[in-house]
């Protein structure tokens, strides 16, 4: 008969090998520095000046290529010129007697005619380069404006150039020259001829598009027709400054350009009544 009875025996080895199980609720929980530090590292945050970096990256580089294709257009049309520049010489001086003062004065005219033909020429094609380059940062209203204005905003600026060259100049030219010629002999230098032909002709491109300029402004909410009736007299008085700065030192030249220029103030306000009118009957219908 076994004296320990039914008991079993384990040797001391097996008491150490075999642990007892201690209850989940008793296990101490690590602390949370520890638990933190056995995360793997996560990777630090990007800066918040990386995106706009590289934002102005992409767009000075655009800015770049648009700069580089315009370059090569007008060049293009600066050498086209000046290859042809005996087609476009009696369109320039207009059967009148020119002479020449001194050698470079012949480079300066060529220089002079070549130039302003070329920018002329290509100025269809910088304003798309343009347009491709301004695009992206406008607005929904901004983008659809000039999107649908500027083929009108060329044919402004044509039309601003042809009073200039078929009316404000030959008058102009004709009044001053009869005007000298009552007390001194008269002798136009080809170099001033050229001069006071782009002053008579190309300001008045940019004068035309004072409608689409208060289109502009009164779409984005800056102008109104009512805040342009308001300041008419100032605004006369503004376009009679800007008339004499940039036409010839005589009366004949200035009231020929600010006559056009008060007509297309009063056609901007109509213009800008229109579009108010226009809105308003939108808004009401949305209502």
């Amino acid at each position: 008969m076994d004296p320990y009875g039914e008991r079993k025996l384990i040797s001391p080895l097996h008491k150490k090998a075999v642990q007892p199980e201690i209850p989940a609720e008793k296990i101490p929980e690590a602390p949370a520095a520890e638990i933190t530090a056995a995360e793997p590292p996560t990777e630090p945050p990007k800066g918040p000046s990386e995106e706009p970096v590289e934002t102005l990256v992409d767009h000075l580089g655009e800015l770049r290529k648009q700069l580089i294709k315009s370059a090569f257009v007008f060049l293009f049309f600066l050498l086209l010129v000046f290859s042809t520049l005996n087609f476009w010489f009696p369109y320039v001086v207009r059967g009148h007697d020119l002479v020449i003062l001194g050698p470079l004065e012949i480079i300066k005219f060529y220089t002079s005619i070549s130039v302003t033909l070329a920018l002329g020429l290509s100025l269809p094609f910088l304003s798309h380069f343009l347009w491709q380059f301004v695009k992206p940062g406008l607005k929904e209203e901004e983008s659809k404006f000039l999107g649908l204005y500027s083929p009108v905003m060329l044919l402004l600026f044509i039309l601003g150039v042809a009073f200039g060259y078929f009316i404000l100049n030959p008058l102009s030219y004709q009044f001053l020259v009869g005007l000298g010629a009552a007390n001194f002999a008269v002798m136009i230098s080809a170099n001033e001829y050229v001069h006071f032909l782009i002053m008579t002709t190309v300001p008045l491109g940019l004068l035309f598009e004072l409608p689409i300029v208060a289109l502009f402004l009164s779409s984005i909410g800056i102008l109104t027709s009512a805040s342009m009736k308001n300041v008419r007299r100032w605004s006369y008085l503004v376009l009679a400054i800007v008339s004499a700065l940039i036409t010839p030192p005589d009366f004949i030249s200035q009231l020929l350009v600010l006559i056009p220029m008060a007509i297309l103030y009063e056609a901007s306000i109509y213009l800008v009544k229109k579009m108010e009118a226009k809105k308003a009957d939108i808004e009401s219908s949305a209502v």
